[in-house]
């Protein structure tokens, strides 16, 4: 597995959606995903470590998994099919550990908040977005990323 870090999160000029760029903790692989803009609000509020008025979906998972005693361990990014990821959140209770199904915006999101490592299989990071990554990270403007600017 590679163990990635939330780079930043885009605005798609193209669509109304945003791409959460994460990066590889030890490299220059990147992992960029297409969210819908309330999931890539939602990741950027937990950058920038700003705590809502009221709690968030992402909020109230973390308040519940930590009334229950619930570890979270990870967040893993495990597959890619017709250009949709899928990720699972991992939690121990009671010494045993438990897989959970989640979209990755939402593992992303509350992987911030808990906080816990993000990985991504070797299978996704070889899968991801094909030849066309290339032409795409060099269209990238870095000023898009602010402050998280590498």
């Amino acid at each position: 597995m590679v163990r990635l870090k939330v780079h930043g999160v885009l605005a798609d000029p193209n669509t109304d959606t945003k791409i959460v760029v994460l990066r590889e903790e030890d490299g220059s692989e990147i992992l960029p995903i297409w969210v819908g803009s309330t999931e890539g609000h939602a990741i950027r509020l937990a950058m920038d470590g700003v705590v809502p008025p009221r709690p968030t979906s992402h909020d109230l998972l973390k308040g519940i998994s930590q009334h229950l005693g619930l570890v979270v361990t990870q967040v893993v990014v495990t597959d890619i099919s017709d250009n949709t990821y899928y990720a699972s959140i991992y939690v121990k209770s009671n010494g045993s550990e438990h897989t959970i199904d989640a979209r990755p915006s939402d593992a992303i999101a509350f992987a911030l908040r808990v906080p816990c490592p993000i990985y991504a299989t070797d299978d996704v990071m070889k899968r991801r977005a094909g030849e066309n990554l290339d032409t795409w990270l060099e269209k990238l403007d870095p000023q898009n990323f602010g402050k998280y600017e590498a």
